[in-house]
């Protein structure tokens, strides 16, 4: 399995604080990957430089040969590396099936201009856009709400609308921000099997996650942060054997964080 997206040396300086030190690892396609760590370890800095929302000191990101770090990140996002966020990229007075759509204009064909006068290249981009949101929420278990106004979703269901949201801009790489936040045992496993189809579909996922009995359910790897070095990546049974990882958390072996 080739490498998708490679993080060489990635460090992040704010003035006298380093967030990110020195981390390299590689994606691999089509895989699933964790990155955990204790709070303050610096994951969400981390997905911030990969998704190109930040830039990095030093070190780069590269997707598919190409470097991405410094690009802004609706550019790094139409090459294929899309970040979702907890709930606020949703827009909550539209419907679903609109929140939806309107993420697909990421790649329409049209200007602007053209969806303003109603061009046919305009209406063409519509009626794809339709047609895939359709199937897009369908396939994540939203098409009976797909006319519902978002604010009035249930917070398992708002997770994924965020992650229909993350797909209709058809990426190679799909960034998820704790997508099991908050969720009951039931809804846990629902979303799990929910970025198992996304993985399914051929999209690569990389993930960061503070539960770990499902971090360890459904990574392939696991990298793991800790002052905002990594200080182990591997297996999911490697890291949960990893004398470091269970230090960084809590010092003891605690099967309560899934080590």
């Amino acid at each position: 399995m080739s490498d998708i997206l490679a993080v060489s040396s990635l460090t992040k300086r704010y003035g006298g604080l380093v967030a990110v030190k020195d981390v390299s690892f590689s994606v691999r396609e089509k895989e699933i990957l964790s990155v955990i760590g204790p709070n303050g370890a610096g994951k969400s800095t981390l997905f911030k430089l990969i998704s190109s929302f930040v830039t990095p000191t030093s070190g780069e990101v590269r997707f598919r040969g190409e470097r991405i770090s410094g690009l802004a990140p609706h550019q790094a996002a139409r090459k294929g590396v899309v970040r979702t966020f907890q709930e606020t990229t949703i827009f909550k007075a539209m419907t679903v099936r609109d929140n939806v759509i309107a993420a697909h204009h990421l790649r329409s064909r049209a200007s602007l201009a053209g969806f303003f006068f109603g061009t046919r290249l305009a209406r063409q981009d519509e009626e794809e856009f339709g047609r895939s949101a359709d199937e897009i929420l369908t396939f994540l278990g939203l098409s009976a709400m797909r006319s519902e106004i978002a604010s009035n979703l249930p917070h398992g269901h708002l997770r994924a609308l965020g992650i229909a949201i993350g797909l209709a801009t058809n990426p190679a790489v799909i960034l998820l921000d704790e997508p099991f936040a908050g969720m009951n045992h039931e809804e846990t496993q629902r979303a799990v099997e929910i970025v198992r189809g996304v993985r399914e579909r051929g999209v690569t996922v990389l993930l960061v996650e503070h539960d770990m009995p499902a971090v360890m359910t459904i990574s392939d790897r696991i990298v793991v942060l800790n002052f905002g070095q990594k200080i182990a990546e591997g297996t999911p049974q490697e890291i949960k054997d990893n004398p470091a990882v269970i230090e960084a958390y809590l010092g003891v072996e605690d099967e309560s964080i899934g080590l």
